[in-house]
């Protein structure tokens, strides 16, 4: 239900009531009645009917044929700049140097273009044997954690067409080059909520990788640790998964 916590108010009531609207607006998603409305908000449906329709002639609420309200274009291409504005690497940076810190290797920061993730951030241990991963650099999704990790995402359809477009070529005998190894992989990425990259991209070097969100529940980035693989350890996976949940906190993502 919409109302979880306790609303904040200020002294304009017509201010706690319009955002009142767009919270149980937010949480419908797909639309809701003018009934539902007044329901989830505690207001007498009239005075949610004329809130609602002066939020209209703005274009900040839209009203569909069936009557159903849905938040509309003009807040939405302002939720949309606000998101464009959100420097993602400069919010996550304090988590990945927590993480770091905690596990003592090199912490990643990559985000998907077309078939392949790019590295726009990382912070690295004060040790002389680490791995490093060049700022600007790119690797195919399928031999990456975090890749493999937003191939999932983008549903078995995608995995097909990746494999299809690439030929899922092999970086090291333990890629998977098959999409059958891949889909099977991505399946148990998914449902354990973090990947591995067992010297799939580079032979000795082993990664753990979980997903970024924003407030949308997409999927923004990936954080990964790597590490060579004799100090790689797999009970690191609650810290990579607990940093790239706070990451996703600052970018307003509440799962």
């Amino acid at each position: 239900m919409w109302n979880m916590t306790e609303p904040k108010t200020s002294p304009i009531q017509v201010i706690d009531r319009m955002a009142a609207l767009f919270d149980a607006l937010a949480s419908e998603g797909d639309g809701a009645s003018l009934k539902v409305l007044a329901a989830e908000t505690g207001l007498h449906p009239s005075t949610a009917f004329r809130i609602l329709a002066a939020l209209a002639v703005h274009d900040l609420i839209a009203r569909d044929e069936a009557g159903h309200y849905r938040l509309g274009p003009r807040l939405l291409g302002l939720a949309a700049r606000v998101r464009a504005g959100l420097d993602v690497r400069a919010l996550a940076r304090p988590e990945m140097e927590w993480l770091r810190d905690q596990v003592g290797e090199t912490v990643n920061l990559t985000v998907r273009q077309g078939d392949e993730v790019v590295y726009v951030e990382r912070v690295t241990p004060n040790r002389m044997m680490r791995v490093e991963q060049v700022i600007g650099s790119r690797a195919p999704l399928h031999v990456t954690a975090v890749g493999k990790l937003m191939l999932g995402e983008a549903g078995p359809a995608e995995i097909e067409q990746y494999a299809r477009r690439t030929g899922l070529p092999a970086y090291t005998v333990n890629t998977r080059a098959g999409i059958a190894p891949l889909r099977a992989d991505i399946e148990s990425c998914l449902a354990r909520g973090y990947a591995l990259d067992d010297e799939e991209a580079e032979l000795g070097v082993g990664c753990i990788g979980a997903l970024v969100r924003d407030a949308t529940g997409g999927v923004v980035a990936g954080l990964s640790v790597s590490a060579p693989m004799e100090r790689r350890r797999l009970d690191w996976t609650p810290l990579v998964r607990e940093a790239a949940r706070r990451i996703s906190a600052r970018l307003g993502h509440a799962g």
